[in-house]
């Protein structure tokens, strides 16, 4: 089979393409032959070093992934031959990831895909999908008729907690930063989007919630603390899903004062049980349209590298060239 893998870390022109002997099932995993894979930017940091597991050799990297089940083990009781599905939460922890026309994934990891949904939105949703749900059902508690802010709602994860927000009943306040990201967002179902590189986020959010927000979300690597006390509720909810390496100074009398609370996690840490609860929203909301992926770029397998550099340029330098998810297309 062909496959994309790194034989050491480095910056994404350590990927190469070529040919890997097919994976043969283990007694509770899938044989999925993909359709589409999506990268992250987790898939970049474990691929730079940045972030370090144990690796097999070679390391196929990636996360997420969409396709036909070809085999199934003796143990798999969910699935069977020629079942649509879709994976997240692989390329960790030891496991290989999904840039791959092959790959085994543990029945745990994968969910039916709906006849509707297609691949390649199915793995641009998969684990941006299931990091909004857990944060936003089962840290922050989302309820009908509350307020968000979605810091960054144009990226990855923050486009899918403003559609999962307004799919809650929720009024959704979003910042982004040029007109054509907050243009997207408005599509994306958000009530108020503020530019932040001409509008102040604090005057604005006072503005049209002057009683404070319920859940703010941060999706920025350096969190402003100072800002999200001050714009919460009391009782007010803030989600935190990056900035791995920041410490920035913390207003503590401010937020116990307020009641405030603070939710940080990882995707990649919830139980089966807990991905299973998202997949099954996500797939209904894919299925009837009330979530949509957001697709910036479709390149084939051999341009792995070359999605990797893009997906690491927005992240790290706010490149504009990424307005969206990149999806390896397979077939």
């Amino acid at each position: 089979m062909k496959a994309a893998y790194i034989r050491q870390t480095g910056p994404p022109d350590v990927i190469e393409v070529g040919e890997l002997e097919t994976p043969s099932p283990g007694e509770h995993e899938l044989l999925i032959r993909v359709h589409a894979a999506a990268v992250n930017p987790i898939d970049t940091y474990i691929r730079s070093g940045a972030v370090q597991f144990e690796l097999p050799q070679p390391f196929i990297p990636g996360s997420d992934a969409a396709g036909v089940v070809e085999a199934v083990g003796a143990g798999v009781q969910r699935f069977a031959v020629g079942d649509r599905v879709w994976c997240t939460n692989q390329g960790l922890l030891g496991r290989q990831g999904t840039f791959a026309e092959q790959i085994t994934v543990a029945q745990q990891w994968c969910f039916p895909l709906p006849d509707a949904v297609p691949f390649e939105d199915a793995a641009a949703s998969a684990l941006v999908g299931v990091t909004a749900h857990l944060g936003l059902y089962r840290e922050a508690r989302l309820e009908r008729g509350e307020t968000i802010l979605v810091i960054g709602g144009s990226g990855g994860v923050g486009s899918m907690v403003v559609q999962m927000a307004k799919a809650t009943g929720a009024k959704v306040i979003a910042t982004a930063g040029n007109e054509a990201k907050c243009q997207r967002v408005r599509d994306l179902g958000a009530d108020v989007v503020i530019n932040y590189r001409q509008s102040s986020i604090e005057q604005t959010v006072s503005q049209v919630a002057p009683d404070g927000v319920n859940v703010f979300w941060e999706t920025r690597r350096e969190p402003d603390f100072d800002l999200a006390v001050d714009l919460m509720s009391s009782r007010g909810r803030m989600v935190l899903m990056a900035g791995r390496d920041a410490r920035p100074e913390f207003p503590v009398g401010p937020f116990y004062v307020k009641e405030c609370s603070l939710h940080g996690f990882a995707m990649f840490k919830a139980t089966p049980a807990e991905m299973l609860t998202a997949a099954e929203e996500i797939n209904r909301w894919l299925a009837t349209g009330m979530l949509r992926a957001t697709i910036a770029h479709r390149l084939p397998l051999d341009q792995a590298g070359e999605a990797h550099r893009l997906q690491e340029q927005a992240t790290l330098n706010g490149s504009a060239e990424v307005g969206g998810k990149i999806v390896v297309v397979l077939s």
